[in-house]
């Protein structure tokens, strides 16, 4: 049987799968890059989702390989880290087929992330590009108002936050926070000292992205 054979069998019973809980997992992938990062970071995005959005998301997030058929018990993934990122030709595969089929990919630069990001996404989805996604996107204005788009959480190299998404078939199915650095605002305060307020604000974005992802 070919790749493209499994793919689509794989891609079929997921969407013949009663409807996937409210769960999340980590994105464990090759290359080097610390895929393990920042790991208070969405534990306390779930805690605050579950507090304040109405979600039951487990709070102890399990990890799943890029490789792996688990990918599909997940409508949503998280993926960050500072590093490296290498995606094989099959992990590239199954990454694209996931997506298509209904589930949401959410990727927040750590710092230094972008430039291996984006070669590995290539592989993934040759004949897409990541697009910037303007203030007037439905994910800024979902449980709370972010009117300025993205914010800025930690300061690196002076540039601005950037949201950007590939989508497929009108729906945006990977989301990719670069500049920014929601999770570092997402984890313990004792870690990096940060404002309450910038705290706030970084929980609040991460609590759009997710419940945007469940909506659509």
């Amino acid at each position: 049987m070919t790749k493209n054979a499994i793919s689509l069998i794989i891609a079929y019973l997921y969407c013949l799968a009663p409807a996937p809980a409210q769960e999340i997992a980590v994105l464990k992938y090759k290359g080097g890059g610390d895929w393990y990062a920042n790991p208070t970071a969405l534990p306390n995005l779930i805690r605050f989702c579950n507090e304040n959005a109405g979600t039951t998301i487990d709070e102890k997030p399990e990890t799943v390989e890029v490789g792996s058929s688990s990918i599909f018990q997940y409508p949503f993934l998280h993926m960050t880290g500072h590093g490296n990122v290498v995606f094989s030709d099959e992990e590239a595969e199954n990454l694209r087929t996931y997506l298509y089929s209904g589930g949401f990919l959410h990727i927040d630069d750590n710092y230094g992330m972008a430039p291996y990001l984006k070669k590995a996404l290539t592989k993934a989805f040759p004949d897409k590009e990541l697009v910037e996604l303007d203030r007037e996107h439905p994910i800024f204005n979902q449980l709370f108002k972010f009117p300025d788009g993205l914010p800025k959480i930690h300061e690196h190299d002076g540039k601005r936050p950037q949201a950007l998404g590939i989508f497929h078939e009108n729906r945006l199915i990977l989301l990719f926070t670069t500049e920014s650095d929601l999770g570092d605002g997402w984890e313990d305060p004792s870690v990096h000292n940060d404002p309450e307020e910038v705290r706030k604000k970084a929980l609040q974005m991460g609590a759009n992205i997710i419940a945007y992802a469940f909506k659509n």
